[in-house]
């Protein structure tokens, strides 16, 4: 009997990632219970046994619905069905600062993710983001008019994490988990047109694809791939200027001046970064307020997310702590 067609997209994009990796390396799947997750679960053992890789599934309990403990209870037990080689879960407290409730989660679980991966020495962490998450994350950015760094979408790989499935469709995760009979979660939170992107989802791209014709997710996450490399490339070249320019006064303002906007911009980045400043709240509007900052457009002082503060001063972009107020 042939291999589904759904079973094979996802087994393909994890067979690619472990590619190269040494018998008895750790891999640990993050995993929710959702049609998505579970299926890079159950495709994740089924190429790490050929390939003498150990598997550790990871859930994350936020406890931001009710019966979330008793939801990742039952996560654990299907890991441990589908035959991963251990499971951790563990319960996290999220606060809806910053951003909100949903990017405080995900730093919540990124967190986590990070702790479970030192502690076993996992090589690998796999995240299962679909093409569509690609697409979603692609057309939430020009919205917001978030400059390219949005536009490239979610990064194929970073660090230690990786993402298998980002030229898989949802609609082959759920055929997949139905095959190979999993019962996956349908999270609440998914249906909830209180989030940006469960509106995206269920508004916008069917719009998108009744008016424009199929095929528009797949093109975003297309598009997404080709602003990555551009994305890239201008980022090597801002590390490369950004230290070459620094020094312990700061950013000299000058010599900054004879790189391209698109340059200057990074390195302005990079030197808050530097400085402290959180990078997940680092936004365009951020980066465009150094810039003019910089540039002297605007006076006094710029504040950032991180409780930094950037200011001039003698020629240099200086950064310091932004002061508490009561």
């Amino acid at each position: 009997m042939s291999l589904h067609p759904a079973v094979a997209a996802v087994r393909r994009g994890v067979r690619a990632v472990l590619d190269g990796r040494e018998p008895g390396d750790t891999v640990v799947v993050a995993c929710s219970g959702g049609a998505d997750s579970l299926a890079l679960a159950s495709a994740t053992v089924f190429e790490a046994r050929k390939n003498g890789l150990r598997v550790v599934g990871a859930t994350v309990d936020h406890g931001l619905q009710e019966g979330s403990a008793a939801q990742a209870a039952t996560v654990v037990a299907q890991l441990a069905t589908l035959g991963v080689d251990e499971t951790v879960t563990v319960r996290v407290e999220v606060h809806g600062a910053g951003d909100g409730p949903e990017a405080a989660a995900r730093r919540a679980r990124y967190d986590v993710l990070e702790q479970v991966r030192e502690q076993l020495g996992a090589v690998l962490v796999l995240l299962g983001h679909t093409r569509d998450d690609q697409a979603e994350t692609v057309l939430m950015g020009l919205a917001r008019g978030s400059g390219a760094r949005s536009l490239a979408g979610m990064r194929r790989s970073f660090d230690h994490y990786a993402r298998p499935l980002l030229d898989v469709s949802r609609a082959d995760t759920i055929t997949a988990c139905q095959v190979e009979g999993l019962d996956f979660w349908e999270d609440p939170h998914n249906a909830d047109p209180g989030f940006t992107r469960v509106r995206v989802r269920r508004t916008v791209l069917p719009v998108l694809e009744e008016h424009l014709g199929p095929g528009v997710a797949a093109a975003l996450a297309r598009t997404a791939d080709q602003v990555r490399a551009d994305v890239e490339a201008l980022d090597a070249l801002a590390r490369a200027a950004y230290d070459g320019l620094r020094t312990d006064d700061g950013i000299p303002l000058r010599p900054l001046y004879d790189h391209y906007l698109a340059i200057a911009s990074r390195v302005l980045r990079l030197a808050a970064l530097d400085a402290g400043a959180i990078d997940s709240e680092l936004f365009h509007v951020h980066v465009r307020a150094l810039v003019d900052l910089a540039s002297g457009e605007v006076r006094g002082e710029v504040q950032l997310p991180g409780h930094v503060s950037a200011y001039r001063e003698s020629g240099h972009l200086r950064f310091r702590p932004t002061p508490v107020t009561s």
